[in-house]
This record gives C-alpha cells, sequence and structure tokens, in this order.
C-alpha cells in the first residue's frame, strides 16, 4: 500500500512537471501573443482587484492588531455560542466580506498565528470567511462587466446567503467549538506593527496578482489549443458556446470568465458569474489554500465546501431572474 502511495505521489509530480514545462515552452513559442496576454492580465489585477482588496486588508490587520476585532466579539459571544462557532466569528465575517478573497483566508491566519483561535475554529470559520467584495461584486462584475442596474447587487447577494446559511448549518451539525474561553495570545517579536501590517497587505496583494496573472494567461493557453474544448461542449448544450467558453476560463481565472459571460448574455450569464464568483475558481481558491493549508484545512474539504456554495449562489439567481 505504501509503495503504490508512494508511486501515485511521483506520478502526480510527474505529471505537474511536464504540465508546467509544456506551458513554459509554449509561452516561449508565442512570445508576442502571451506577453501581451500576461500584461492583460496584471492590467486586470491593478484595476479590478487591487483597489477593493488591498485598503481593506490593512484596516483588517490593524483592528486584529488593536484588539477592535476581538471586543467586537464580546457582545455576541452568546449568539456564536448558539450556533456552535468560535465568538470570533461575526468580526472575521465582516472583514472578510468587506476585502474579499484572499483576504477573509489571509486574516483567519493572522488571527490564528495571533493564538486568539485554534486549528478547528479555523476549520470551521473558512468556508464562512471565504467571500467575493462589496467593490468586487458591485463594481467589477456588476457594473464594468454587465453593465450595472441591479446585477451586482443581486450577485452579491447570492453569494453572501449561500455562504452563511451553507456554513451555520454545518456548524450546527458538528461539534461545538471549545473556544469559548480566549486563548492565550502570542506576543509578536516585531516591534513596528505598523510596518509589519503594511508589509504583510503589500505582500498578500502581490500575490493576488501574481494568481491572478499565471492562470489568466494559463485560461488563455487552454483556450488557444483547445484545451477547455471538451468541457466547452458538454456545458453548450445547457448553457450555449458563448458561456460555455465563460465557465471554462472562469474555472481557471474568475474575473475573466465573469467578462466573457457578461459579453455572451443570456439568461444564464449572471447565475453562471454568481457561481464563478463564489466557488472562485483555480486561481482564487489556491491563494486562499495558502494561507489555509498552513492551518491544517484540507483542500478537498475546502474545495467541496466551495463547490456546495457556488451552486447554490447559481440557483439563487436563477430563482431571482423568475421574481418580476
Amino acid at each position: 500500500m505504501k509503495i503504490k502511495s508512494s508511486s501515485l505521489k511521483k506520478l502526480k509530480k510527474l505529471s505537474v512537471c511536464i504540465a508546467l514545462v509544456l506551458f513554459g515552452g509554449i509561452l516561449i513559442a508565442y512570445p508576442q501573443r502571451y506577453l501581451a496576454v500576461c500584461f492583460d492580465g496584471l492590467c486586470m489585477w491593478a484595476e479590478c482587484v487591487l483597489p477593493s482588496l488591498f485598503p481593506f486588508m490593512i484596516i483588517s490587520l490593524l483592528l486584529i492588531r488593536l484588539g477592535a476585532a476581538r471586543a467586537a466579539a464580546k457582545p455576541f459571544a452568546g449568539l456564536t455560542k448558539k450556533l456552535k462557532l468560535p465568538p470570533a466569528a461575526l468580526p472575521l465575517f465582516i472583514m472578510s466580506v468587506c476585502s474579499g478573497y484572499p483576504a477573509g483566508s489571509r486574516i483567519l491566519c493572522e488571527y490564528r498565528d495571533n493564538g486568539f483561535i485554534d486549528d478547528a475554529d479555523v476549520k470551521k470559520l473558512a468556508p464562512l470567511c471565504s467571500t467575493c467584495g462589496p467593490l468586487f461584486a458591485l463594481g467589477t462584475v456588476g457594473a464594468k462587466a454587465f453593465g450595472g442596474g441591479y446585477s451586482g447587487v443581486k450577485l452579491f447577494s447570492a453569494c453572501l446567503i449561500s455562504v452563511v446559511s451553507t456554513s451555520v448549518l454545518y456548524s450546527m451539525f458538528s461539534k461545538p467549538t471549545d473556544n469559548f474561553k480566549p486563548l492565550n495570545p502570542r506576543a509578536k517579536t516585531d516591534g513596528n506593527a505598523l510596518y509589519s501590517v503594511f508589509y504583510g497587505a503589500v505582500n498578500a496583494s502581490l500575490v493576488a496578482g501574481g494568481f491572478i496573472c499565471f492562470f489568466y494567461t494559463l485560461s488563455k493557453v487552454f483556450t488557444d489549443f483547445n484545451i477547455f474544448k471538451p468541457l466547452e461542449m458538454l456545458l453548450s448544450l445547457i448553457f450555449g458556446d458563448g458561456a460555455a467558453s465563460g465557465v471554462s476560463t472562469g474555472l481557471c481565472e474568475a474575473t475573466g470568465g465573469c467578462f466573457l459571460l457578461a459579453e455572451a448574455g443570456g439568461f444564464f450569464a449572471l447565475p453562471l458569474a454568481g457561481f464563478l464568483v463564489t466557488f472562485g475558481g483555480a486561481s482564487i481558491l489556491l491563494q486562499q489554500l495558502c494561507y489555509l493549508t498552513k492551518c491544517r484545512v484540507g483542500a478537498g474539504y475546502f474545495i467541496s465546501f466551495k463547490l456546495v456554495q457556488g451552486v447554490i449562489t447559481f440557483a439563487l439567481l436563477c430563482l431571482f431572474a423568475l421574481i418580476p
């Protein structure tokens, strides 16, 4: 059994290495095409993601360092206990909603590193503190992609409903948290909290930009070489060709997929964009898992949770579209 497991791991690593070499080879073979694509990915991050991510990440991390987040949790300790959630659930959820991906996971990691919650709490809170931000939903997707109206409001509302409902339901049927008494906070070794907060936020924002640029370019390579074709053929039977292309791209990089869906239009355009924004796609999921795996949150558990949340968002947006 151990031999088979070891061989499987080696095979996976070999497959990843081969895929990366092929990807690099394609970039070298078609430099004019993919230099422009890579630049477009960076522009999309700078215009659509960075303004909605960086300021709120600074605010959230400062609130944690100043103790405001812990103080805000105290009045709601009774409610969180009934829901079998950690006392910090509400302020952490609010901060994650304001910031958007991947700040919620970054905040959880920061809170855990400070000793305010443990790994079990992070696992329970990870799906709850995983939402798109209002600036992204209302501005980038709602206004820029879908042309305004109530599209962004509907998408953001559906995303929040799906995230909160599934997370609370899971918590209610799970073991209650043991962390109703404050853990012993660990003192930070650095003497300049302000510098540490800005450094961490800048680093996290740049990492997010790197993920977006990489997976946006990868999605274009997949499209150019028809790697998405089997999936697109299947999805086109239900949603049409334009929507199928948007979903396929969005499963790799969600922002680009939302713009393609908006261009395609149709009844399912906004519901599918809601699915992509809630689920996250490879780029957003891996950004979050970079933080969550440090806290022993399993990738399979988290991705499965996000998939369920994405499907619920899709269903809610379809329902919203039918309501006059």
